[in-house]
């Protein structure tokens, strides 16, 4: 029976980004099925196997986008979601490959649903962007998405405290506003994919508070200020208002998390 920790590794090392979309769900049907037995039990790539475009770009080295009210700038708007999603693909099934043996089976349930959802995010804004006469790949990225789960790969509790808790939580405070931008353009289309992945988002913000907790009660330490110590530690920008204080309380993240040191 093929493993937790082989079948993350495969998918991690599949450049193609739809034969990686696919390999994800693949992953978490397999799993469903009962077809993959719960064990880590293999190294996992420092980092993934991407395909040779799009471009990858230093964050000072991006061009700037526009605010989204014209074609072109929703296309740059589109293909920078869409890059975040395809990576979000590798940050879920590492997390599980990495990880998913530290924890009981739920957290793998949860983590393997993310990945499929980051999955069927990307196929949406890839098809979108087509239909705008693009496709992903068609435009520079940003290189630094990875950094976090370097950063974090010695330690769960670290990993969840960064990337759903202050990452992915951050895709909340700004997505509202970008969908009112592409509404104010007649966009519907794509107003409507960010409206789906803002809600799916939530759910994936509350896996990651809901098992960061799990977590800090297993090392019996105090979550709060366990995360406000990682993300000190671990993350390399700073949290910046304006936040979404009320999807992230639907997400279990409450202010009491944040406020102090934003």
């Amino acid at each position: 029976m093929t493993t937790l920790g082989e079948a993350a590794r495969a998918v991690l090392l599949t450049p193609d980004p739809h034969a990686k979309r696919r390999a994800a769900r693949a992953l978490a049907r397999g799993w469903r099925r009962g077809d993959i037995a719960h064990r880590c039990d293999v190294p996992l790539p420092d980092r993934p196997a991407w395909p040779a475009a799009p471009e990858l770009l230093a964050p000072a080295q991006m061009p700037r986008r526009r605010k989204g009210g014209s074609e072109r700038g929703r296309i740059a708007m589109l293909h920078a979601l869409a890059h975040i999603e395809f990576v979000a693909i590798d940050l879920a099934v590492d997390l599980v490959g990495r990880f998913g043996g530290e924890f009981p089976r739920g957290f793998v349930d949860d983590w393997l649903n993310v990945a499929a959802d980051e999955a069927m995010h990307f196929a949406l804004l890839d098809r979108r962007l087509r239909a705008l006469g693009s496709h992903y790949g068609a435009l520079p990225a940003h290189a630094g998405l990875w950094e976090a789960a370097e950063a974090t790969a010695d330690d769960a509790l670290a990993r969840l405290a960064i990337v759903p808790m202050v990452l992915e939580a951050r895709g909340l405070d700004v997505t509202p506003a970008t969908v009112t931008r592409f509404r104010g353009a007649g966009d519907e289309a794509s107003a409507k994919i960010l409206e789906r992945i803002y809600r799916d988002e939530i759910r994936h913000v509350g896996a990651g508070t809901n098992w960061f907790e799990w977590l800090c009660d297993e090392r019996r330490v105090e979550p709060r200020a366990t995360w406000q110590s990682l993300v000190k530690a671990r993350f390399r920008g700073s949290l910046k208002p304006p936040f979404n204080d009320s999807a992230r309380r639907d997400a279990g993240l409450t202010q009491e998390y944040y406020a102090v040191i934003a």
